[in-house]
């Protein structure tokens, strides 16, 4: 059994919201709890969140969607590259919480120990426990 860290980080990579699930579970299920109340201009997504529902919520809330089209679709659907290229925040974060080892390694661990480990150790691995 594994476990998914799915993350919603701001411009400078920061992580605004952290959300675990079974490492079985489709990235898009936690799409909506990730973005709910988050107030951007764009929203950068890899192929995964490539759904109607999702770029039809953005566009209702006047986010853009920065969002490869899957290669499932008939007709793509175009994105900005120079803005999909920021979306190496979001992995440059994935490679700063695998340097903690409790962290990267996915055993059987109870999803609350991973959760605490992750809120408690992001903000000081990360450096944005100072002021």
């Amino acid at each position: 059994m594994s476990t998914k860290i799915h993350v919603a980080v701001d411009a400078l990579g920061n992580p605004l919201r952290i959300i675990l699930t079974p490492g079985q579970e489709a990235d898009i299920s936690q799409a909506k709890a990730l973005i709910s109340d988050l107030d951007a201009k764009n929203v950068i997504a890899d192929k995964a969140y490539d759904t109607n529902g999702l770029r039809a919520e953005l566009e209702a809330r006047g986010i853009a969607a920065v969002i490869p089209a899957k290669c499932t679709r008939v007709i793509p659907i175009p994105h900005d590259l120079d803005i999909y290229k920021e979306r190496h925040l979001i992995e440059c974060f994935f490679c700063k919480i695998k340097d903690f080892r409790r962290i990267a390694v996915t055993g059987a661990k109870p999803r609350a120990l991973r959760l605490s480990s992750v809120r408690r150790r992001v903000p000081v691995g990360l450096g944005l426990d100072r002021r």
